[in-house]
């Protein structure tokens, strides 16, 4: 504590907010918690019993916590500041030669332990958690995963030789899953092959299939249908023949691999920095539209830093006068302000995806805009 705030007034404004943004981001998980238990009550039948949806909703607790830390920065920050200004304690250290700058910088000290917390919840733990609470709902419901497609989900994947293996060869296989299990077992598996002037090379279709550790898809029950044109002297006319073969077991190399399948079936903002680039790199290659997805990538990076910005927006509330305003309507506007940012967020999220515009601007943009407000209030109420 004493490396990172070296002065006596930094540790003591550390432990004023650290303690204010501790009880609050408590109370509104709280809150959050109770309306995700309430939700979920619907679903308790057979084997999904009540103390099951309580680990559900609880195991997606880290989630929840990531998305509400720079809110709870903004709301503790700001009532630690007003309680301060309405008891002068900080008009003795403005007095003591506590400026802006030295504000700002202490601020963004106190910002780092917080920083970390939301990475480490929002990269590692979140994701770990979020995926057994599924597995525990889905092993007591009996369900399986499912898409937002009634066909089940669509992914492009590049050809191979055809015996399924070897280096990747002209051409694109359209893959379709009917449904994945929570041991990343498919079913209801079809396979449509193209050439690179996509003409119809092969169909197949398997009952399931596995992935192996050996990195390739054990399909079983696979009827496969290929088609091959017929030499002809009329190259306006062409003939086609086909041949229908059944297997019992095929195996096929693919860069389909059960972690782009869970991708898919989620969304990007819900997934990590690492899953979002795997995915977004596999989109690229096989020259798929990324912009969602990179949009929801630098979301994901720019996101733990707003907590600077928030905690810039509530140091102007310390410079306020009692007499403009008791405590708790200063805290209720630092709410407003905090809910501002979060619809801005994500209003310019999705006019950039549909503008088209750089993902990482997109991104960027209202933390931007948020601090830019932040130090023309410093501005306005330091001469004031």
């Amino acid at each position: 504590m004493k490396l990172l705030f070296p002065f006596t007034y930094e540790r003591y404004l550390a432990k004023q907010i650290y303690a204010a943004f501790g009880f609050i981001l408590f109370a509104l998980v709280a809150l959050f918690l109770f309306f995700d238990i309430l939700s979920e009550l619907g679903s308790v039948q057979g084997g999904y019993t009540l103390p099951l949806a309580l680990l559900h909703v609880l195991l997606k607790a880290p989630s929840r916590i990531s998305e509400i830390i720079p809110i709870a920065g903004l709301i503790g920050s700001i009532y630690v500041f007003a309680m301060l200004a309405s008891q002068s304690e900080f008009t003795i250290l403005r007095i003591a030669g506590l400026d802006v700058k030295r504000g700002l910088i202490t601020l963004t000290k106190i910002s780092l332990p917080l920083v970390a917390l939301t990475l480490i919840m929002s990269e590692w733990v979140g994701p770990y958690t979020e995926a057994k609470s599924d597995q525990i709902r889905m092993k007591a419901l009996g369900s399986a995963y499912s898409s937002q497609f009634r066909t089940g989900v669509w992914v492009k994947d590049r050809l191979r030789n055809e015996d399924g293996s070897g280096p990747v060869r002209s051409g694109v296989r359209y893959v379709n899953v009917g449904k994945v299990d929570k041991d990343n077992a498919i079913h209801n598996i079809r396979m449509y092959e193209f050439d690179d002037v996509y003409r119809l090379l092969s169909i197949r279709s398997a009952t399931s299939g596995q992935f192996d550790e050996t990195g390739v898809w054990v399909l079983n029950n696979v009827t496969e249908t290929r088609f091959k044109e017929t030499k002809q002297s009329d190259p306006l006319n062409p003939v086609f023949s086909s041949q229908i073969f059944t297997h019992p077991i095929l195996t096929l190399e693919s860069e389909v691999t059960p972690q782009i399948l869970s991708v898919l079936l989620i969304s990007p903002e819900k997934m990590s920095i690492l899953s979002l680039g795997r995915f977004i790199s596999h989109l690229r290659d096989n020259k798929q539209d990324a912009q969602r997805h990179s949009i929801a990538f630098w979301k994901k990076v720019v996101y733990p830093f707003t907590i600077f910005v928030m905690l810039a927006l509530a140091l102007p509330f310390a410079y306020l006068k009692v007499r403009a305003g008791s405590v708790g309507i200063k805290v209720f506007g630092g709410i407003m302000l905090g809910m501002s940012f979060q619809l801005f967020n994500s209003l310019f999220s999705n006019v950039g995806l549909l503008g088209s515009w750089p993902a990482f601007m997109t991104a960027l943009t209202p933390p931007l805009v948020y601090l830019l407000l932040a130090i023309i209030g410093l501005r306005w109420v330091s001469k004031s």
